[in-house]
């Protein structure tokens, strides 16, 4: 005989945890069901009254830093399921976010059989503009295609449609990446933090000391904007001066700095535990007391897992960068018309003094 709970009229297609495709997880976890036997609604039911869809792309630290936009939509659309599109789904905090997306073909017919109420597209990129023209939405934010180029949708994303075009508006600039990105939604940044899992709970094990401030050196800056990369000796010669101060510098990085932290902790004395997955390395990042970093990918993972940072910068705008008054920026001492260059022809970094680093950390986190 067919239980009452077990028909399509006692769905609650509203709900949070609803899927339609496999079971929800409240179900799998406790059996429950949308209607209970006796009638009653299920205890893990959350409705939900619309859906936000999230374009952000972009690279791994780009999409890191979007996360506090997340806040503000929980905080004003309290009821609203939120979508987010992206290349790099690993980093986009399925605490925050109920559906997180994968750019792929599948996800486009998906996404084109659906009307959202807010759609916010934040990526200038074709592909993203092209989604956010032809998605449907009640409210569409950021940026659209109009006749194959790159637009704003309305005047809120004007401004930071404007830096991209013009490199003198952007050196003129003086808001931080949030501040334009809550803008272009339609909001003002309060300072809401990023988002972001330290993965505490899968288990990894570090042989780090207990009793020494322990400085994470992120020596690498990715293998498109070289013109952020410090030289080997400067790595060397700063994990030294922190050693002898009574600080355990750890070297930081991927697979394309191996080479280069081997050498450097040959060098310098420095511990390199190695290069590990995503999880595992923002893992690694949230058992330091401080972090050293150019501008990249570990940059953002530090503010996410709100460490202080001595973030070192050369080719962008300063402004651009939110520490939450947890750092300090560093700048080569040297003029050096590089700006958005991925080579600099100067090598303008080797003018950043290693004896400016080592203060800044020592200010930031006294022994």
């Amino acid at each position: 005989m067919t239980q009452p709970w077990a028909s399509i009229d006692a769905l609650q297609r509203d709900c949070r945890w609803f899927r339609g495709d496999v079971p929800c997880k409240p179900h799998k976890k406790s059996g429950c069901h949308c209607h209970e036997a006796d009638g009653s609604v299920c205890a893990q039911y959350v409705p939900q009254s619309g859906n936000i869809l999230i374009i952000k792309l972009g690279a791994i630290g780009d999409v890191i830093r979007t996360t506090p936009l997340l806040r503000k939509f929980q905080a004003v659309d309290p009821g609203h399921r939120i979508w987010w599109l992206t290349l790099t789904p690993e980093v986009v905090p399925a605490s925050a976010v109920d559906v997180v997306l994968p750019f792929t073909p599948q996800t486009i017919a998906t996404l084109n059989a659906m009307h959202f109420d807010v759609l916010v597209n934040l990526d200038k990129d074709r592909e993203a503009c092209a989604l956010a023209a032809t998605i449907g939405a009640d409210v569409k934010k950021g940026f659209t295609l109009v006749n194959g180029k790159p637009a704003p949708i309305d005047a809120d994303a004007e401004p930071k449609f404007l830096t991209g075009v013009f490199d003198d508006l952007s050196r003129a600039n003086t808001l931080s990446y949030l501040k334009e990105i809550f803008a272009i939604a339609g909001f003002t940044f309060a300072h809401e933090e990023y988002i972001m899992d330290n993965h505490a709970d899968k288990g990894f094990v570090w042989k780090l000391p207990k009793k020494k401030p322990i400085v994470g050196l992120n020596t690498g800056c990715g293998g498109r904007w070289v013109s952020r990369l410090w030289d080997e000796k400067n790595w060397v010669a700063l994990a030294k001066k922190l050693k002898k101060a009574g600080y355990e510098p750890v070297l930081l990085g991927g697979e394309q700095e191996h080479a280069r932290n081997r050498r450097i902790a040959a060098k310098s004395g420095a511990r390199y535990p190695g290069y590990f997955p995503l999880n595992q390395f923002i893992n690694l990042m949230d058992q330091c007391d401080l972090v050293v970093s150019a501008v990249t990918m570990a940059m953002h993972i530090a503010v996410g897992l709100r460490k202080p940072l001595v973030l070192f910068n050369s080719t962008f705008n300063k402004n651009e960068f939110e520490l939450y008054g947890r750092g300090e920026i560093l700048e080569p001492d040297f003029d050096c018309p590089c700006y958005y260059s991925p080579v600099c022809p100067n090598n303008c970094m080797q003018y950043l003094r290693v004896e400016t680093v080592f203060d800044s950390c020592r200010r930031i986190l006294p022994t």
